[in-house]
């Protein structure tokens, strides 16, 4: 679900995204998906103590700069400044993605700790953890372009909050 509003919120932003942005997006959501759910099995429960600790803050660190850098460009547009980051056409270049699809996997690694403990089938269910994250993902973008006209000049200021928000929410569900 948080790769899902990523994307929603890149959709939102970004006043023109494409299929390929959204299968794009949903590639790199499915693949960090399953690829750190794996590594988080391979990892075992040895670690678990130790992702656990700072899992949280890297998701909350990602989202927060990411989506603060879309409020701040939302605002100085207005006034018009330069913005202060990723112009919403930039949203879905491949460093983006990847620090997006990287916050929003950070606790597969986790997941997957607790699937060795259950003694689960990592690759058949990895790949269907990758999969549904990559249909919510690429479904995301398409809805925020959808709800972007909608929204009209808003929608960069709402999708960088939305991100501020699922990083403060990743945050405060770890500390409390």
């Amino acid at each position: 679900m948080d790769a899902f509003a990523v994307s929603l919120c890149s959709g939102l932003a970004d006043p023109h995204p494409k299929m390929r942005h959204a299968l794009k997006m949903g590639l790199f959501c499915g693949a960090f998906q399953f690829f750190m759910t794996v590594l988080g099995w391979f990892l075992g429960s040895a670690v678990t103590g130790y992702i656990e600790r700072f899992d949280h803050w890297i998701a909350f660190a990602l989202l927060t700069f990411i989506g603060g850098r879309m409020i701040l460009s939302a605002f100085r547009k207005k006034s018009g400044d330069d913005p202060a980051g990723p112009p919403p056409e930039k949203l879905f270049e491949t460093h983006y993605v990847i620090l997006l699809a990287t916050a929003t996997s950070i606790d597969a690694l986790a997941v997957g700790v607790g699937f060795a403990v259950l003694d689960l089938r990592i690759v058949e269910t990895s790949a269907l953890i990758g999969l549904v994250a990559f249909i919510f993902s690429a479904a995301g973008v398409l809805t925020g372009k959808t709800l972007g006209p909608l929204l009209q000049g808003k929608a960069e200021f709402l999708g960088g909050c939305i991100l501020v928000i699922i990083g403060t929410r990743i945050l405060t569900s770890h500390l409390l």
